[in-house]
């Protein structure tokens, strides 16, 4: 009997879709064989106990996307930005290192927040602590790393998180 029919759907699904797409190879024998491998997988999964709220978190789903598709645009609008101060004759870098209190209550929220920096061009996470409660960033230019404190990114990530601010 399996403890949590959701999750291990969900999980089976992600794990075949993507298989599917890093296979690029589309033999019926093989889409089933990825098929009843995913199962598998789940299932085991499932055994060790590892179908849980952290293991498999059903519940950020809907919020994931949105939020995903928001940061996607950010790391869009900052590789423009990146890319202006790399082609300007001046180069205009002004490289900073700022340490903040976030707003998440959760360490998933804070590894969030601080993976979102990174992922953000012109800035980087480089430290995070859960007991201080701060993140520590490098950004290229000071306005970049002014930016990450109650910054929008912060109120999304709490928001995604699930937690009242």
């Amino acid at each position: 009997m399996l403890h949590s029919p959701v999750r291990f759907l969900v999980l089976s699904v992600l794990m075949f879709g993507l298989w599917l797409l890093l296979s690029g190879v589309y033999i019926p024998r093989l889409i089933i064989t990825g098929g009843i491998a995913s199962l598998a997988v789940a299932y085991i999964v499932d055994r060790a106990g590892l179908l849980d709220r952290e293991g498999v978190p059903v519940e950020f789903i809907p919020r994931g996307v949105v939020y995903w598709l928001w940061l996607m645009w950010e790391i869009i609008k900052s590789s423009v930005n990146v890319t202006k101060i790399i082609l300007s004759p001046r180069l205009p870098i002004s490289p900073t290192m700022i340490t903040f209190n976030p707003s998440q209550k959760t360490d998933m929220g804070r590894v969030t927040h601080a993976n979102s920096i990174t992922l953000t061009p012109g800035t980087i996470a480089v430290g995070i602590s859960s007991s201080e409660n701060t993140i520590q960033v490098h950004a290229i230019e000071k306005a970049g790393a002014l930016d990450c404190v109650g910054s929008d990114m912060d109120k999304r990530v709490v928001w995604f998180e699930g937690e009242k601010e």
